[in-house]
């Protein structure tokens, strides 16, 4: 980890459990009835295709959308969704903050903000490899580059939990293994994560514990372990199980 706000646990601690979130649009449910958990220091992977619903539930989660079910807690206290911001840092797929800034610019921004040296922020820089992007402004950033300054701000923030919607977009298979080595780091130390992959693989070398979802639906939960005890698959990938339950 590079730092973190974050105590590291002897022993795993639920820090976040959502009950029955449901949001519609008309008649349609584009997430019916989800409820998971997660504790300090593990990476949860939010799995399913395109269309399954993964960034109505991250939103629904942070308190960008509201759902018409559905209860959030915080370490066991109802977390209302004007409070979310103060437990979670969502980094959404897509947007380029601060479009007509330098890269560094907004990596200083947002250190000043969390009060971090400027140590801890050339570390951050170095960890998600954004050196050689720093004199661009963000509009001129490449996909993977732009990833790279969203977790690199991610970074910086205190947050016990980072939920990023499709962490790995943009990176090729050598990067996305760096990106995931981080992301295992910061773990190590206490910190949390929340992430909704596409792609199962990725998902299956980065995460501790699996949701998927598909149709707005969980279809299993739990470790790779598990959900192959669950389908019979004793040695089935996860893209295996995630078929047999779909």
């Amino acid at each position: 980890m590079i730092f973190t706000d974050a105590a590291a646990h002897a022993k795993p601690r639920e820090l976040l459990r959502v009950e029955n979130l449901t949001k519609r649009y008309g008649r349609e449910a584009a997430i019916a009835h989800v409820s998971f958990s997660v504790t300090a220091g593990e990476i949860l992977g939010i799995v399913g295709p395109n269309g399954a619903g993964k960034t109505t539930l991250l939103e629904a989660l942070v308190g960008l959308l509201a759902p018409e079910q559905g209860t959030v807690f915080w370490c066991e206290g109802e977390l209302p969704p004007p409070r979310r911001k103060e437990a979670l840092f969502y980094l959404p797929d897509g947007i380029r903050p601060y479009q007509d800034r330098f890269a560094i610019d907004v990596m200083t921004f947002f250190a000043r903000v969390y009060k971090r040296t400027a140590a801890q922020t050339a570390a951050a820089i170095a960890a998600v490899g954004l050196t050689p992007a720093l004199g661009k402004r963000v509009h001129a950033l490449s996909k993977g580059y732009n990833r790279r300054l969203l977790f690199g701000l991610g970074l910086l923030t205190p947050h016990d939990v980072l939920v990023m919607d499709e962490p790995f977009d943009g990176f090729d298979i050598r990067q996305t293994r760096t990106i995931i080595d981080v992301i295992r780091q910061e773990a190590a130390r206490g910190r949390t994560f929340i992430l909704a992959i596409h792609q199962l693989a990725d998902a299956e070398r980065a995460c501790d514990r699996f949701l998927l979802l598909a149709g707005g639906k969980v279809r299993g939960i739990g470790t790779l372990g598990e959900l192959r005890a669950i389908t019979a698959l004793a040695n089935g990938s996860l893209e295996e199980i995630f078929l047999a339950l779909t």
